[in-house]
């Protein structure tokens, strides 16, 4: 499993980094993103800690760890900066928050955060096909999420990334331990999101160009 979208004591998760990290080696994880809630008034706080301790644990632990961000209810005129910032600061993934359902988003933002060319638009709740399109354009991927509430447009997501070419991958947005998804769950949620049986793999393979892309493992 490789999850590429979730939170730590640096923003509203439960766990220090270092547990988060010890739990899903133990689950048998190959790599996962600390991507702490952020906005201009953090980044330069968060950033520079999640880089440190991912070091650390990837010098002494077997799931690779990749330092991120989730920039999160910023208006979309702030996003390219914001963006720009996290990278300069070292956020080796940029997570956005995406326009859910469930939340007062924006509108706006999907749009804003893919022409900045983030890595992950997290739930992108009712994403317009235009920017579907655009994400596939930009190699920007679309998040099938776990988590209660934002789970809900998956079907949605699902439907406009096969009718765009959009890439898809699929995340916890974990705050608890109890959030964390284990092989067979994950399947449960891309199944239940219209995907075909065996799709996780699919998943995954994105997942695995987006660790990649880090440079930060051979």
């Amino acid at each position: 499993m490789i999850d590429l979208h979730t939170h730590t004591l640096f923003s509203d998760g439960e766990l220090v980094p270092s547990e988060l990290v010890r739990r899903v080696e133990a689950m048998g994880y190959e790599a996962i993103a600390l991507t702490d809630h952020a906005d201009s008034s953090t980044l330069d706080f968060i950033i520079p800690r999640i880089v440190k301790v991912a070091e650390d644990l990837n010098r002494n632990q077997s799931v690779k760890v990749i330092p991120g961000i989730e920039l999160t209810h910023l208006p979309p005129a702030m996003i390219f900066s914001a963006v720009k910032r996290a990278k300069e600061l070292g956020a080796a993934l940029v997570v956005m928050h995406g326009e859910s359902p469930v939340e007062p988003v924006a509108p706006g933002t999907n749009r804003a955060s893919i022409e900045a060319g983030v890595d992950i638009l997290a739930h992108p709740g009712l994403i317009t096909r235009d920017d579907a399109l655009l994400a596939s354009q930009k190699n920007v991927f679309l998040e099938i999420s776990g988590r209660g509430g934002h789970s809900f447009t998956n079907g949605h997501v699902v439907r406009m990334a096969e009718e765009t070419g959009a890439g898809l991958v699929l995340d916890s947005d974990a705050h608890s331990p109890s959030d964390l998804m284990s092989e067979s769950f994950a399947v449960k949620v891309a199944e239940g999101a219209g995907l075909s049986t065996g799709s996780l793999n699919d998943l995954l393979a994105n997942s695995r160009l987006l660790v990649k892309k880090t440079g930060l493992f051979s």
